[in-house]
Formats: C-alpha cells, sequence, structure tokens
C-alpha cells in the first residue's frame, strides 16, 4: 500500500436478501485530501459510510484504515484508531456548554491532553470564545460547526462526512468548506465527503467517486469526473 494512502475501500458489498444496497466499491483516501462522494439518492453512499465506521456489516470485502484490516472492530474501536464521523443531524447536547461537550468527547476517545486538544480544535473551529455558552443558544451553523469540533477531539486522522452543509446558508456552507480546507491542509485530516452541493463539493475536492445503484461508475479529481460523459449527463446537467 502506498504510504500516503490513509483509508482504501476494497470491494466491499452489504447486501440484504436479494437487494444489493452496495456491490463490490473500491476507493482509496490520501493523506490530508478531501475525497467527495456524489450520486443521486439511494445510490449508497451514506451506506458505505456507516460500512466504513462499522455500522453496517460487510457482506464481503474489506476497509483498511492507514494500512491495518478494521473490518471486524466496533465503531468505538474505529473511532479510537482514528476514524471519526460526522452525520447528517447535529449531535449536539443542547443544555450543554460548548466547551464542557468538546471536553467531554476529548476525554471519551482518549486524547493524550483532553483539555489542551480541545482548546486546539474550538480555536480551529472559530468556537474558542463560545466555550461557556450552552449550545441551543447558537446559530444553526455554529452548531454544525459545533458538531464538526466533536468529531475532530482525539486529532482523527480520518473524518467522514455526510452532508454537513445542509440545511446552511450559502455564506454558512462557503464558511464550512473553508474551514474544512484548513483541516485537511494544516492538521493534515483526511476528509470523505458527501454533499449534493456541487459547487462546494468540486470546489474543494481533492477526488471524486460517482456511485450509481451501488457501484462506483467513476473516479478521479474533479476536473475528470466534471468531463465525464455519463456523469456529467446524470448528475451535473448540460452547465457542467
Amino acid at each position: 500500500m502506498e504510504n500516503n494512502i490513509v483509508l482504501e475501500v476494497k470491494d466491499v458489498a452489504i447486501h440484504y436478501g436479494g437487494v444489493k444496497a452496495v456491490d463490490g466499491v473500491t476507493f482509496q483516501v490520501r493523506k490530508g485530501e478531501i475525497h467527495g462522494l456524489i450520486g443521486p439518492n439511494g445510490a449508497g453512499k451514506s451506506t458505505v459510510i456507516d460500512a466504513i465506521t462499522g455500522r453496517r456489516k460487510l457482506t464481503r470485502g474489506a476497509v483498511t484504515l492507514q494500512g491495518e484490516d478494521i473490518s471486524k472492530l466496533d465503531v468505538i474501536a474505529r473511532r479510537r484508531r482514528g476514524l471519526a464521523r460526522s452525520f447528517q443531524r447535529t449531535s449536539v447536547f443542547a443544555e450543554m456548554t460548548v466547551g464542557d461537550q468538546v471536553g467531554l468527547a476529548a476525554l471519551k476517545v482518549g486524547a493524550a491532553d483532553p483539555e489542551a486538544n480541545s482548546r486546539d480544535v474550538l480555536g480551529q473551529l472559530d468556537l474558542l470564545d463560545m466555550s461557556d455558552v450552552e449550545a441551543r443558544e447558537l446559530g444553526y451553523g455554529q452548531q454544525r460547526r459545533l458538531d464538526l469540533a466533536l468529531a475532530l477531539v482525539g486529532q482523527p486522522s480520518v473524518l467522514l462526512l455526510d452532508e454537513p452543509m445542509a440545511g446552511l446558508s450559502a455564506q454558512e456552507s462557503e464558511d464550512l468548506a473553508q474551514h474544512l480546507k484548513v483541516l485537511a491542509g494544516q492538521w493534515n485530516v483526511s476528509v470523505l465527503l458527501v454533499e449534493h452541493d456541487m459547487d462546494i463539493l468540486f470546489g474543494i475536492s481533492n477526488s471524486v467517486t460517482v456511485f450509481e445503484l451501488g457501484k462506483v461508475i467513476a473516479g478521479g479529481d474533479p476536473q475528470t469526473i466534471r468531463s465525464h460523459p455519463r456523469v456529467r449527463e446524470a448528475y451535473l446537467g448540460s452547465a457542467a
């Protein structure tokens, strides 16, 4: 395996009886890159993320993290190995302060110095001045950033994001996208991003994998994917 490959999904299949939700998916995520996943609803993107994080049992195939096969590890073990996830809906606790939530999360994932780690994460996401503010007092965009902070404690090597811009304004989406670029560039966090906003996804991704009916139909850099005839016709439209 190449040294710069952090996450590898190899021939992953998830079948439910005769239904093939995902069937033979293979792709790689490299260190410090943002890797986008696109495809129509029901194509298998979220199912693959569930498989990577241990929330779905594989019918076949394997998931490796920094060269280690983690296919049989549970969700918590994978998180401690450096695989973090943020969900479509925020998982913040409304009545807890920003600082308390991030600090508790740092303790749970076994951060070497939970206090310092929490401070670094909050500072990176422009939340440090809100440490004493209860989550319910935050705007939705700030709550999304807090959700991201909870996933980033413990310095994960890979961050999986399932539609993190859902419900955000155009400016909030752009701000969050810039935070992701900084995280990938300065913290060497690899980001696997499912996002329906094509302008955002293509604007920040280093590589893109395209799904259709549980299979990969294309993969490559954003320019290659934009010019791919099948992808262009099916997902991007003539304006691509």
